[in-house]
């Protein structure tokens, strides 16, 4: 009896090593699905002012903008590692930095996410 439960702690444990490793797969959307567009006047206000700032490059109010967007959920086109950069969102209300993030790659490639990377939404230029 003794043995089964050890083996079963080391089984929990190796188990736990790998948890890393798992890539993580969208169930909203397949790899090679193309979000749908969504023009920059139809973004919410707060999402507009930080397409501004990517443009012009900062100063961006939140530590974490700018850092690599790794793309596990697939949603958006595969690119290398590094490709994309995420950027908050101000949320109003929200006493954290919220769920609304816009992920570009080289501007103006553009994808705004409302839903904490759920879904995305082309960004465009159209009217």
């Amino acid at each position: 009896m003794r043995h089964v439960v050890q083996a079963r702690w080391w089984l929990l444990f190796g188990l736990l090593l790998c948890l890393p490793f798992v890539q993580a797969h969208s169930l909203h959307a397949p790899a090679d699905a193309t979000p749908s567009a969504i023009a920059i006047s139809e973004l919410p206000p707060e999402a507009q002012a930080t397409m501004q700032l990517i443009r012009q490059g900062g100063p961006f109010p939140y530590p974490r903008d700018g850092v690599v967007f790794g793309n596990y959920e697939r949603i958006l086109p595969l690119q290398p590692r590094g490709h994309y950069h995420e950027y908050t969102v101000k949320t109003p209300g929200a006493h954290n930095r919220g769920a609304r993030r816009i992920v570009c790659g080289v501007v103006p490639e553009c994808y705004y996410s409302d839903d904490h990377y759920r879904s995305f939404y082309r960004i465009t230029e159209g009217r």
